[in-house]
């Protein structure tokens, strides 16, 4: 078992140079030209990693479990979704869509002003209530926004035991809140069909030089994972003219937007006609060769 472990380890290797490959840059460029962070860029990179990741598990430790043949012409139809992906992604990207959509699903209603603790400002209120003032800490549960739990804190300028900001809720909405819905589920979805292509290819490989399956499935897993890491390193790469642009040369930072969908467009209409016609999906002269 010992004499697999090379190779295993080297999955990990051969994932992260699988993120380099030219459909999947494209594929990440054009979503990642609307980020203006590289922080943002790297998380939706990991994002598509793990859609990519899922698929190359579920279908490739299907073909490798289960000892599946893979006909020629289904192997072609999973790389042509590449093809119709990328053509959809610049389109996209050269109507400004997915900015439109996110604004939409990420919008939230006003249902008015949220319920917060406000400590009272005199006596009289705490008369009402039959409470006392404490200037001392105490427990009791408040609310910061919707956020809501309870600790020992007191009423007093440094009596609360932590900032306002400073909640769980807090964290996760500065972190992930610019993000939005639908840009999370954008690269995931892209991921999961660019692992769909490329399952059967690595499945097949992983056949001919491990034949037991826990160590193929080992085998895919470390892939998976240096794929989710060598995404984040591109994608933060990427970004980073998107970035500097942003504010400083606008211009520019839309002509870059207009060059990737556009090569988007180009790249995935290569590949349409290529799978289609020179692979023969659609002539019938079919011959299909996962690399």
């Amino acid at each position: 078992m010992t004499d697999f472990l090379p190779i295993i380890a080297f999955g990990f290797v051969l994932g992260m140079r699988h993120a380099t490959d030219a459909d999947h840059v494209i594929a990440v460029a054009t979503i990642v030209s609307r980020q203006a962070s590289i922080r943002g860029a790297a998380l939706v990179g990991a994002t598509w990693g793990i859609g990519h990741t899922l698929t190359i598990l579920a279908v490739g430790g299907a073909i490798i479990l289960l000892d599946i043949a893979i006909p020629p012409k289904v192997g072609l139809a999973m790389e042509l979704a590449v093809a119709v992906m990328l053509v959809v992604l610049g389109v996209l990207a050269l109507t400004g869509m997915p900015r439109r959509l996110t604004q939409r699903f990420t919008a939230v209603p006003d249902l008015g002003t949220p319920l917060r603790y406000q400590p009272a400002a005199g006596p009289h209120l705490h008369g009402v209530l039959g409470l006392h003032a404490h200037a001392h800490p105490h427990a009791h549960v408040h609310a910061h926004g919707d956020y809501t739990h309870r600790h020992r804190h007191g009423h007093g300028a440094d009596g609360h035991g932590h900032a306002e900001d400073a909640t769980p809720q807090a964290w996760l909405d500065h972190t992930f809140g610019g993000l939005g819905i639908y840009q999370w589920l954008r690269p995931l979805v892209v991921g999961i069909v660019h692992g769909l292509a490329g399952s059967a290819a690595v499945a097949l490989l992983v056949l001919t030089e491990i034949r037991d399956p826990a160590w193929g499935i080992a085998y895919l897993a470390l892939f998976g994972i240096g794929t989710v890491a060598g995404m984040m390193v591109v994608t933060a790469a990427i970004a980073l003219p998107f970035a500097f642009s942003e504010r400083r040369l606008p211009q520019f930072n839309s002509v870059l937007r207009l060059a990737c969908g556009m090569l988007s467009i180009v790249f995935g209409l290569y590949l349409f006609y290529r799978i289609g016609f020179i692979d023969g999906l659609f002539t019938g002269n079919v011959h299909w060769e996962p690399h």
